[in-house]
């Protein structure tokens, strides 16, 4: 299992901060790959504000008296006091990032977002942003230089913002049947990402015309289906290259690509720099998640 968090004053307690709008109290990551079983249960909740991030895989969290999957793509949002109830399998290769915030003005913040008070599981698509901005986050309070406070918070407003613009795209599909459709195929190209893939087929075995679907896959989801799928290989090989010790070969079969020359340029054109690049970066702790430009 990779673990990588930081904390406010290096402890663990939560607290309530009243002097400032927006402040992050601790943030980090888990990519379970080795520990079968990762269980959280706060009864009472916390003071504070957490918002997780499924980067891949699925975690199962317990919400309002019934158990709910969550797929990558996805982020749950904790307000104070609520009870926290999830888990993570090893078995699905979970990969989650987290923080948790408090502040004098975090439920005006989140409403100016597009965050409203009952939203608790929100649709934010996979994206290689919001592990840049988590992975600064992390860096920021581990080191804790000069105004890492003040570039916290804007770090966080600037996830809720890429949080709040998707929000805001999503209600443009009024075809609740083709809503569910474009649901369901996400879903299949998750689960499957790494399996050879054809959108003509997907569409064709829907009773739908590949350009209808594609177009509709769009505007939903803000990426063509290849587009997502590519997204989510990328993600997965990032990980697989800061976690595990797989040649670049390995690592292309393992998301989806026969040819690893293929894959490296793929790689290199979506994050700016080679696999091995980036695998030589991580290991002198000189570079974060790039963005994926799909």
């Amino acid at each position: 299992m990779y673990v990588n968090s930081a904390y406010k004053n290096n402890s663990r307690m939560d607290f309530k901060d009243k002097t400032h709008a927006l402040s992050v109290g601790s943030c980090g990551t888990y990519h379970l790959y080795t520990r079968p079983f990762l269980p959280t249960h706060r009864p009472r909740g916390r003071v504070d504000f957490q918002l997780l991030y499924i980067a891949s895989g699925k975690a199962y969290f317990y919400l309002k008296g019934k158990e709910e999957i969550v797929t990558a793509g996805h982020m749950v949002l904790y307000r104070p006091k609520e009870e926290q109830k999830y888990r993570y399998h090893g078995e699905d290769q979970t990969e989650v990032y987290w923080v948790h915030f408090t502040g004098n003005n975090v439920t005006n913040i989140l409403r100016k977002y597009g965050i409203s008070d009952k939203m608790q599981i929100l649709y934010t698509g996979v994206s290689m942003e919001y592990k840049r901005i988590y992975t600064e986050m992390i860096q920021e309070l581990q080191l804790c230089q000069e105004g890492h406070e003040e570039l916290l918070a804007l770090l966080l407003r600037q996830l809720l913002l890429l949080v709040g613009r998707r929000i805001s795209c999503r209600p443009k599909l009024k075809n609740g049947f083709l809503a569910d459709e474009i649901e369901q195929a996400a879903r299949s190209f998750r689960e499957d990402y790494n399996k050879p893939v054809n959108i003509e087929g997907y569409a064709a075995s829907r009773g739908m015309s590949t350009s209808w679907f594609i177009r509709g896959f769009k505007e939903y989801m803000g990426f063509t289906p290849m587009q997502y799928i590519l997204s989510i290989r990328i993600s997965s090989a990032q990980s697989l290259l800061e976690t595990t010790e797989y040649n670049i070969a390995e690592i292309a079969a393992i998301v989806g690509y026969d040819d690893p020359l293929y894959f490296s340029r793929l790689f290199k054109k979506q994050i700016g720099v080679s696999p091995s690049e980036f695998r030589k970066r991580i290991c002198n702790g000189t570079t974060s998640s790039g963005a994926f430009k799909g």
